[in-house]
């Protein structure tokens, strides 16, 4: 007989490659609210402007995505409930960082339309974050 609390292999899967995901998303964050402007002056004209021009409340956004998103993995592999909550306060943060990033910035101008597939591709996985929680709420998993 199996404990139907128990969480399924796929879960720890998950668990892990989200916790994977946001950690490379905190890396990514500091090495972008800590460059240096030794770093900024070797990037081509384009792209040091982008960096300049990002607002303090973007910065902000990001940094609450990523480290909303890895403290929800951590929660999540603990099996605590309040992993959804904070999966949902990642996502809100991400939506409005690539809000700007798709729709203010020249992000596009700058790296061409291609640019335009990470942007997407982070909302898609915070959305499946948000939503795989609440699956995992409701089969008991998490408490």
């Amino acid at each position: 007989m199996t404990d139907s609390n128990k969480p399924s292999t796929l879960f720890w899967i998950i668990g892990i490659a989200a916790l994977v995901w946001n950690g490379l998303g905190v890396m990514s964050y500091i090495g972008q609210a800590y460059m240096t402007d030794e770093v900024k002056a070797i990037l081509p004209e384009a792209e040091r402007a982008l960096y300049n021009n990002v607002p303090a409340w973007v910065t902000a956004a990001f940094a609450i995505a990523v480290f909303g998103g890895l403290i929800a993995s951590v929660f999540l592999l603990m099996r605590k409930k309040l992993a959804r909550t904070m999966f949902l306060l990642s996502l809100i943060a991400i939506i409005v960082q690539m809000s700007y990033n798709l729709f203010k910035s020249k992000v596009v101008e700058v790296y061409g339309s291609g640019s335009i597939i990470m942007p997407v591709m982070v909302i898609i996985i915070g959305v499946f974050l948000l939503m795989y929680s609440k699956k995992t709420i409701a089969k008991g998993w998490l408490s």
